[in-house]
């Protein structure tokens, strides 16, 4: 059986990203016969803490040499990065606000970009330590084109997904809306 990882970060409950990364789930889940454990992680509804030094001092160090409080810190971090590791397929959906990814899926990117688990520095430079999984970035745009000098959402969640060794990437994108039904876009996009 494989792992699906859907992250949800719209504020709105019923918004055009919602609809299509269901529906790419559902589609997904068929296709792979229902043999498809997914995990759900709303970040609208989570509210994940900012990364503060403290946390990020917890996060460096290893498990067995946290202090109690060190081990509070890193719990949400431990949880989300365990998510993303066990998850053959991530499921982004994602609406531009502003130009750019909402601020709880950049909390979350603080969260588990970790130097050493889930990226590593060598001496060519950083190295994504989460191979051989595949992403879907369900974006809607509200009408900025995909690839225009407006569009700082799609390059930068391509750029910290390979990063963290995430390259095969596919972009289902409603530019001002959902052009026809969720379930043809969906499919004509896998």
């Amino acid at each position: 059986m494989s792992n699906l990882l859907h992250i949800t970060a719209s504020i709105q409950d019923n918004s055009v990203t919602r609809q299509l990364s269901h529906e790419l789930v559902k589609q997904l889940q068929g296709l792979a016969n229902n043999e498809l454990n997914v995990v759900e992680r709303d970040l609208s509804a989570n509210n994940l803490p900012l990364l503060t030094q403290e946390m990020f001092a917890a996060n460096l160090t290893t498990a067995a040499e946290r202090t109690a409080a060190q081990q509070e810190l890193s719990a949400i971090a431990d949880e989300l990065i365990a998510e993303l590791q066990q998850a053959d397929t991530l499921v982004l959906s994602l609406p531009m606000y502003n130009f750019a990814v909402p601020a709880t899926f950049k909390a979350w990117v603080d969260l588990v970009a970790r130097a050493g688990t889930t990226f590593r520095y060598t001496e060519n430079g950083p190295e994504g330590l989460l191979k051989d999984k595949k992403a879907y970035l369900v974006v809607a745009t509200g009408g900025t084109p995909i690839g225009s000098d407006y569009d700082l959402h799609t390059p930068w969640v391509k750029l910290i997904l390979g990063f963290l060794g995430i390259t095969d990437v596919k972009i289902i994108a409603a530019e001002g809306g959902i052009k026809g039904s969720a379930e043809e876009m969906v499919k004509q996009a896998i």
